[in-house]
């Protein structure tokens, strides 16, 4: 069972390198990322296995909208760090009772991600060629 602290991240703090930062304000709250964001939780772990898998499920639960759910605010929505680490607790035992499965879906995504970001650089291109077109037209 990977061995983790959440905790909020203070701006001037520095970190280890095994930890991932969770987005804990806006719509978007849940988004787990590598590098810190400016509201952001902090999950600290002991070796970088762990802090991959738990960033897969972490990754898995923004997808699916499951911090929606948990939001209060009714101007600007946060995820209370109660709530995300009780919630978040309990999804990483359910995930690590299902070890073999989660492995799977995390090899799943990694793929759809890599197609995700060649597909994102193909439109990059897409649109380059077209304004190289266009402005063509306009000597």
């Amino acid at each position: 069972m990977p061995n983790f602290i959440i905790k909020t991240h203070q701006q001037n703090a520095v970190y280890r390198a095994n930890q991932i930062f969770i987005l804990n304000k806006g719509m978007n709250s849940g988004k787990p990322q590598k590098e810190p964001f400016t509201n952001s939780y902090v999950i600290l772990f002991q070796n970088e296995e762990d802090a991959e898998t738990v960033y897969w499920l972490a990754y898995s639960l923004w997808k699916a909208k499951f911090w929606h759910q948990s939001l209060v605010g009714s101007v600007i929505p946060f995820l209370r760090i109660d709530d995300f680490k009780k919630d978040f607790s309990s999804k990483v035992n359910q995930m690590l009772q299902e070890h073999e499965l989660h492995k799977k879906q995390v090899q799943a995504l990694r793929l759809l991600e890599q197609k995700e970001d060649l597909l994102k650089k193909n439109i990059i291109l897409i649109s380059e060629m077209r304004r190289v077109i266009l402005l063509r037209y306009c000597k």
